[in-house]
């Protein structure tokens, strides 16, 4: 099992990472993304997936068209660890 972040952490974690928020108790963080089409979004969608398999460590999302909402947490962590701070950079730099 993985470790969950400290709440100090993941405050730090964040200060870095433009657009991602927390949601109410801290234990996931989530952000949307759009993009000029659909065809655009499903490619973001695919480069995020690759990397989710790699880390072993999969996103709940959803795609509308263009826009694509993530949330991250680690369910058996309960909360926010390491892989999801990974994922999270991974995820913005993907967009730059």
């Amino acid at each position: 099992m993985t470790k969950r972040l400290t709440a100090a952490v993941v405050e730090q974690n964040l200060a870095a990472l433009d657009g991602w928020e927390p949601n109410a108790d801290a234990t996931a963080i989530s952000r949307s993304f759009r993009f000029r089409d659909f065809n655009a979004a499903w490619g973001f969608m695919s480069r995020v997936a690759l990397m989710a398999e790699r880390l072993d460590h999969h996103p709940d999302w959803q795609n509308v068209y263009n826009r694509v909402d993530i949330t991250l947490s680690t369910h058996d962590a309960g909360g926010l660890t390491e892989r999801d701070m990974i994922l999270a950079r991974f995820i913005s730099d993907a967009t730059r």
